[in-house]
C-alpha cells in the first residue's frame, strides 16, 4: 500500500514541479515587459517582492506560503484518503460539491473539477499513456527547475537572458566560460 501511495505521490511532486517551472518561465517573459518599465520581478527575486496591495490590506509572504500549503495539504488528503478508502472521492460535501470529485482510479481525482477536458474518459489505453506522460513531463519539470536555480548560482540571470547571451556570441558565452560550472577551465 504505502508504495502504491509513494508512486502516486510522485504525480504530485511532479504537478509542483511543472507549476513552478511554468511560473519561472513566465517571470522570466515577464522580464520583456520590465525591460519597458512594467514592474516585474525576476523569478529568483519574486518572493521578496511584496504582494499587491488588495481591499484588505498588504497579504504578507507568510500568508501566501500558509494558503498555498494548506491547500496543497487538502488536496493530498483527499487524494491519501480514497487509498483508505477507495472511491471516497465524491464522498461527502464540500462547499455543496459532491460527485465532481470521484476519479476514474483510486488516487487520481477526476470529475469535471478535476478532469474538465476528459482525458480519463477515453480509452483505457489512452488514459495509460495520459498518466505515463504526466510522470516523464513531471521529472522533466524537475530537471528545468534544477537547471534554473543551477544557472541562476553559476550566471545571477535568469533562463530567458542567458540564453539571449548565449545567441547574441554563441562561442563565447557557455557553461564552460562563466567560472562555476566548470572551475579548472578558468
Amino acid at each position: 500500500m504505502w508504495l502504491l501511495i509513494s508512486g502516486r505521490s510522485s504525480c504530485s511532486c511532479c504537478g509542483k514541479a511543472q507549476l513552478s517551472s511554468c511560473g519561472c518561465w513566465v517571470s522570466c517573459c515577464a522580464q520583456i515587459g520590465a525591460a519597458v518599465g512594467l514592474p516585474f520581478p525576476e523569478w529568483y527575486e519574486a518572493g521578496a517582492a511584496p504582494l499587491p496591495s488588495t481591499v484588505h490590506g498588504n497579504w504578507s509572504f507568510g500568508t501566501l506560503v500558509a494558503t498555498m500549503f494548506l491547500l496543497f495539504h487538502w488536496v493530498e488528503q483527499k487524494r491519501i484518503g480514497d487509498f483508505w478508502k477507495p472511491g471516497s472521492q465524491g464522498d461527502g460535501s464540500f462547499f455543496g460539491i459532491t460527485d465532481d470529485f470521484k476519479g476514474t482510479e483510486n488516487g487520481y481525482p477526476g470529475g469535471r473539477l478535476f478532469d474538465p477536458i476528459g482525458f480519463s474518459r477515453g480509452s483505457e489505453a489512452m488514459y495509460k499513456k495520459y498518466k505515463q506522460n504526466e510522470i516523464v513531463n513531471g521529472r522533466l519539470a524537475m530537471v528545468a527547475n534544477l537547471g534554473f536555480w543551477a544557472q541562476y548560482a553559476a550566471t545571477g540571470k535568469g533562463p530567458i537572458q542567458n540564453l539571449a547571451d548565449h545567441l547574441a556570441d554563441p562561442y563565447h558565452t557557455t557553461f564552460t566560460t562563466n567560472g562555476v560550472s566548470v572551475p579548472f577551465l578558468n
